[in-house]
């Protein structure tokens, strides 16, 4: 079967499917400021949620796919509105526990975007419910009914019970669904030093990984672009490095020289979420057995809707909106301008382009 189908990648439709995707890991209150400056003179926040798994099934579940996230959160009123609020977007999280004696973990981040120097960031999540998930107090049986499984490697660093899970739940044997792999390196995270060799160990049992050009640069010391990443990582069916603002190259079985298709140029609201904007795009397009070069647009698309709006999570098109512009050719795909309300726009190749 070529590239163009999904049967080699995401396991085929059960009688029943639980979900297209199930993703396990930890989310936060987040509060985002009401002015900017620094976290010492912000006199108030607003209130969202963010975490890397679960943006990625609610924007998948915004999209019309069933998408289940399973993780631990404190018995507060934090974790009622993170499970009400990830809830409402569609996502099955009847498999999310209550943990009486640890908080649902929270954060605070300034006004600016990470890349700048003044960007400042206040994790309060030591020791919170997620940090204590473990083989034994995980729905095994809910996080692998699903077509795929969705993991990254900030849940590894979380806590030695939760390295421990991630292995359980990569390791090949029958049952386990095709494991998607967002590396999501977090140095700050990692106490002990072994970030890098236990993020590349997981790396090599997914079948389809996320990781960021300048990410394997600093984790692993990979230099010569993509294909150094591709040579480093041999094993997952599909490698998809991701390039920053120039685009991303997808390798797979049917292209082994990989596949590149550059990104839209966005006018920048706030750059935190878009990687799993992108991933839930490309998996969006693999459940659905479009060709590399759809998956790629689409995760694109995604990551498009994220980067033009301030939160760390965001709406995705419509289906036949992205659909539209994902079959645009590459001069077309080219000329796109995409700005801050693109996606509720009907037109959007006329209507979002920047001037």
């Amino acid at each position: 079967m070529n590239d163009a189908a999904y049967a080699s990648v995401v396991a085929p439709p059960r009688p029943v499917p639980d979900a297209d995707v199930v993703a396990l890991g930890e989310s936060m209150v987040t509060f985002l400021p009401s002015r900017p400056g620094r976290l010492a003179d912000v006199p108030s926040f607003h209130r969202a949620i963010g975490g890397a798994e679960s943006n990625v099934v609610c924007a998948l579940a915004a999209f019309g796919h069933t998408a289940r996230w399973v993780s631990r959160v404190g018995a507060d009123g934090f974790g009622d509105h993170l499970v009400e609020r990830i809830a409402g977007y569609g996502v099955d999280v009847t498999a999310v526990r209550r943990d009486p004696g640890r908080p649902t973990g929270v954060y605070f981040r300034t006004a600016g975007d990470r890349g700048t120097g003044a960007h400042e960031v206040a994790y309060y999540r030591a020791g919170s419910a997620a940090s204590a998930m473990s083989v034994r107090n995980v729905d095994l049986a809910a996080v692998r009914a699903a077509r795929v499984l969705h993991l990254t490697g900030i849940t590894a660093a979380l806590s030695a019970r939760c390295r421990e899970l991630l292995y359980e739940l990569t390791a090949p044997g029958p049952g386990r669904p095709p494991v998607s792999f967002d590396v999501n390196h977090r140095p700050g995270l990692w106490r002990d030093g072994e970030g890098a060799g236990v993020l590349l160990e997981l790396a090599r049992r997914a079948d389809i990984v996320f990781v960021g050009e300048d990410e394997a640069a600093h984790t692993w010391g990979t230099t010569g672009g993509p294909a150094a990443v591709r040579r480093l990582l041999p094993e997952p069916r599909v490698l998809v490095v991701k390039e920053g603002a120039r685009g991303a190259t997808a390798f797979t079985r049917d292209r082994p020289d990989g596949t590149f298709q550059p990104a839209l140029r966005t006018a920048v609201v706030a750059t935190t979420g878009a990687g799993d904007a992108f991933a839930a795009g490309f998996l969006s397009a693999t459940l659905r057995g479009l060709p590399v070069e759809a998956r790629l647009k689409h995760g694109h698309l995604f990551a498009a809707a994220a980067l033009t709006t301030p939160g760390d999570l965001a709406a995705p098109p419509a289906r036949d909106h992205a659909d539209r512009l994902a079959a645009l050719d590459d001069d077309a795909w080219g000329r796109l301008r995409l700005g801050p309300g693109w996606t509720r726009a009907e037109q959007a190749e006329e209507e979002a382009n920047i001037p």
